[in-house]
């Protein structure tokens, strides 16, 4: 497996490569995020510190998830959640504080990249896009989201989670068994980045669903009736 790190304190840079590498990870490392925007070889998953000497890393996040879907960890010694809760926003699929072991980001590493394989999700793949309401198209084999017909850019979690949720529209669907499908059973991370990443599909798509929050129990996705639906793929 192929990592980029994008990290600048080189102690703690040659620490994590030399764990990684002793578990068969191969790891590029670069120490500003202009170098992570510019990397062009081949990689699988991210690592990425927030306190970078050119830019902030959350503006690197932000980027890389512009580029694609490959699945991004955040490391950084920043302890403020509102971070945690920025990063995971615009695209991070986990967070990791400093100080940390390497196994802890070995685990990491697996447990997104694991999620990252099992996309699409169920069977539902092998069928054509599937259509909700007038302007909303979930093409499950390409994992790819359309909002009239115009493709919406969804991080790697918020695309698992809008398909899981579309999987039967109308039907409450409690917290637990929102995290055990879309996060698995052993997330690390904190729970409340359920709602950061219903939050995100409530603006992202919020011409074409509606997603309920019932207090104490979960989600609920409704879609929105209306228009014609010529424009979608």
């Amino acid at each position: 497996m192929r990592v980029l790190l994008v990290e600048d304190d080189e102690p703690v840079a040659q620490s994590l490569r030399r764990g990684l590498s002793r578990y068969g990870f191969e790891v590029a490392w670069v120490t500003t995020g202009a170098a992570a925007l510019e990397h062009c070889e081949p990689y699988d998953v991210v690592l990425l510190d927030l306190g970078l000497p050119d830019t902030d890393g959350l503006d690197v996040c932000r980027a890389l998830r512009e580029q694609g879907t490959v699945p991004i960890i955040v490391i950084s010694a920043r302890s403020d959640e509102t971070d945690r809760v920025v990063g995971l926003e615009l695209g991070a699929d986990d967070y990791v504080s400093k100080p940390f072991g390497v196994r802890e980001v070995i685990a990491r590493i697996r447990a997104v990249m694991r999620r990252a394989q099992a996309r699409p999700i169920g069977a539902e793949a092998e069928k054509g896009p599937d259509r909700y309401g007038p302007r909303l198209t979930i093409d499950r084999k390409a994992a790819r989201v359309y909002l009239g017909g115009e493709e919406v850019v969804l991080a790697p979690k918020e695309y698992d989670l809008l398909a899981f949720l579309a999987e039967e529209p109308g039907a409450l669907i409690s917290r637990e068994q929102i995290m055990e499908a879309v996060w698995d059973a052993n997330w690390f991370g904190p729970t409340k980045t359920l709602d950061v990443h219903v939050s995100a599909l409530r603006r992202k798509l919020k011409d074409a669903i509606i997603i309920d929050a019932v207090r104490g129990v979960g989600f609920r996705l409704e879609v929105v009736p209306g228009g014609s639906g010529d424009d979608a793929p």
